[in-house]
C-alpha cells in the first residue's frame, strides 16, 4: 500500500492515568492499567457527558464548556480506577447499591469542583494579583494585560517543571506520550503495532496541554480589550469569562485536529512545543498498554480500511 501523508480524524481521544492510558470513542471509554504482576487490566464502560445528554454538542463554543467539564469528570473516573490497581490493590467496584453509586458521584463531583476552584485561583486570580503589584510602576493598561498573561503562562510552565521532577509524574508523562503515539499511528494510516507506535510522534494537536495553552493565550487577548477600574469586578470578570475562553479554545482544538494546513500548523506550534514538557517517550510496555486501551473501544482495522484503503490478510 502506498503511504499517504495526510491525516485522517479518528475521533478517539484520551489521557494518561497512573500506570495506564484511558481512551474514549464516542460514548465508550476504556482504561488500561499495567499491574505490578505485569498483567494489563482493562475496564470498559459507557460515559455520556452533560452536553451530549442535552443535545448541545453540535452548538459551537457552547459545546466547548461541556466538553471541558466532561473531560474532567471522566478523567477523575479513569484516575480512580487506575489508583485502585496501583500498589497491587484489587479492583473494587462500589456498585452494589444505588446509595453507593450516589456517594461515588457526589465525591467525584466535589473533587472536580475543588480542582476547578484551585485551577482558577492559581492560574487566573494569582497572575492578576502578581501583575497588580506592578501598578505603581506600569501605567499602560495594555502592557499590564500582557504582563498578566505572561505571568500566567510562566506559572503554568514552572508548575509543569516542578511536578515533572517526581518519578510518578515522569511515568505519567510517558504514558501521555504513549496515548498520543497510538492515535498518531492510526491517523497516519499505520497498523497499531508496537513497532509502528514507537516510530510515531508523541506530539498531537488535539492534546489537552495545547487546549490549556490556548486558554491562556485567548485570555490575554480578551483581557486586553475588556477593562474595568474596580478591582473586585476585574476578578469577577476573569472568572465569568472562563466558559467563554474554554469555548473558543475548544473550537481551535477541533480545527487543529481536523485540518492540516500552514495556518493550523502555525497556531498549533506553541501547544506542540509545550507538549515536549508534558509528554515523554514511552517504553514498549507502556505502548502495549496504550494499544490495549485503543482496541477496547475502537476498531482500528476498519478505520484503516475505510480511511486509507488498507488491506488486511484474512486470519
Amino acid at each position: 500500500m502506498a503511504k499517504k501523508k495526510i491525516n485522517h480524524y479518528s475521533g478517539i481521544g484520551g489521557q494518561a492515568v497512573l500506570e495506564g492510558v484511558m481512551m474514549k470513542n464516542k460514548d465508550l471509554y476504556a482504561v488500561a492499567v499495567r499491574k505490578d504482576n505485569g498483567e494489563i487490566a482493562v475496564e470498559v464502560d459507557h460515559y455520556q457527558g452533560a452536553g451530549e445528554k442535552r443535545g448541545l454538542m453540535h452548538i459551537p463554543f457552547l459545546r466547548g464548556v461541556f466538553a471541558f467539564w466532561d473531560s474532567m469528570v471522566l478523567g477523575m473516573k479513569a484516575i480512580n480506577f487506575s489508583a485502585s490497581l496501583y500498589g497491587e490493590e484489587e479492583i473494587t467496584k462500589q456498585k452494589d447499591t444505588i446509595e453507593a453509586e450516589k456517594k461515588d458521584k457526589i465525591l467525584m463531583t466535589l473533587t472536580t469542583m475543588v480542582s476547578v476552584v484551585l485551577a482558577i485561583g492559581i492560574f487566573m486570580v494569582l497572575p492578576y494579583y502578581l501583575s497588580s503589584l506592578l501598578d505603581g510602576y506600569v501605567r499602560n493598561n495594555s502592557l499590564m494585560a500582557l504582563i498578566e498573561g505572561l505571568i500566567r503562562i510562566l506559572i503554568f510552565i514552572i508548575y509543569i517543571l516542578l511536578i515533572s521532577c517526581m518519578k510518578d509524574i515522569r511515568r505519567l508523562f510517558a504514558y501521555h506520550g504513549a496515548e498520543h503515539k497510538c492515535i498518531n499511528c492510526l491517523e497516519r494510516g499505520k497498523p497499531l503495532t508496537v513497532e509502528n507506535v514507537r516510530e510515531s510522534t508523541r506530539l498531537h494537536k488535539r492534546c489537552g496541554s495545547s487546549f490549556i495553552l490556548f486558554v491562556m493565550l485567548i485570555s490575554i487577548i480578551l483581557f486586553f480589550f475588556i477593562r474595568v477600574h474596580s478591582v473586585p469586578l476585574r476578578i469577577v470578570i476573569r472568572i465569568l469569562l472562563i466558559p467563554v475562553i474554554a469555548g473558543i479554545a475548544y473550537e481551535l482544538i477541533r480545527i487543529a485536529g481536523r485540518f492540516d494546513n500552514i495556518i493550523v500548523k502555525i497556531f498549533s506550534a506553541p501547544g506542540l512545543l509545550l507538549q515536549r514538557l508534558t509528554t515523554k517517550e514511552p517504553d514498549d510496555e507502556m505502548i502495549e498498554v496504550g494499544i490495549k486501551s485503543v482496541e477496547a473501544v475502537f476498531d482500528w482495522k476498519e478505520f484503516l480500511q475505510d480511511s486509507f484503503g488498507y488491506k488486511f490478510e484474512e486470519e
